[in-house]
């Protein structure tokens, strides 16, 4: 998901979302919507949050930093 869309995502539940990184807005949203912030945390790719907006690019960026 593009940084532009995580922005209106943000706004839309009345969050600021003019500055930080992708991971950071993410968990934010998932915090402000009583979930848990655990976005880019499956490092083995295993995730039981299978209807999860941010699927996709969690494992993907969970990888990356792993590797990191």
């Amino acid at each position: 998901m593009k940084i532009q869309q995580l922005r209106e995502i943000a706004r839309q539940h009345g969050m600021k979302a003019n500055s930080g990184d992708k991971i950071e807005l993410i968990k934010a949203i998932q915090r402000q919507e009583g979930n848990f912030d655990c976005f880019a945390t499956a490092f083995n790719g295993v995730c039981d949050q299978v209807a999860c907006l941010w699927r996709a690019d969690c494992f993907t960026l969970a990888h990356n930093r792993r590797d990191s």
